[in-house]
């Protein structure tokens, strides 16, 4: 049996609304937003009494999609909320941009920070490490030839 395809990257926020007002900026468009509770949910993800809004954004190209989780119930546990790019499990989601310089600045009215330096790779790309909502890294590329 072999993989059909990825379906989506699953990220926990705190604060649902601020993500996913972050991710539209971007350029990800939002599908769909739900609160998802019950015994099912319970039973796939291992808690009791989960309660949770999810909100569904998916890249423009119609390809790539990520879930945003706020947990009301039980609390979210956290790891360090700044860790840094070397830390091990799910660090960052990666997007191709058109404009790079724009798109952070239009990030940064959003709270966003750089986590180093926007800079570029031989004359094939120009690279960087985003810090967003709830931590939350994204790397931005831009295409130069």
């Amino acid at each position: 049996m072999t993989i059909k395809r990825m379906e989506h990257v699953g990220v926990v926020v705190d604060d649902l609304k601020a993500a996913t007002t972050f991710f539209v900026e971007l350029g990800m468009e939002l599908v769909g937003e739900a609160p998802v509770e019950g015994r099912w949910v319970d039973r796939v993800v291992g808690l009791d009494d989960v309660r949770v809004e999810v909100a569904f954004m998916r890249t423009p190209d119609g390809h790539g999609q990520f879930e945003l989780t706020k947990f009301h119930a039980p609390t979210a546990t956290t790891a360090e909320p700044n860790a840094p790019a070397n830390t091990l499990g799910l660090r960052r989601i990666m997007f191709t941009v058109e404009d790079i310089e724009d798109v952070v600045a239009r990030l940064r009215a959003h709270g966003a920070e750089l986590v180093g330096e926007l800079d570029q790779y031989e004359d094939s790309y120009r690279l960087c490490y985003v810090r967003g909502p709830q931590g939350i890294i994204i790397a931005l590329s831009e295409q130069l030839s």
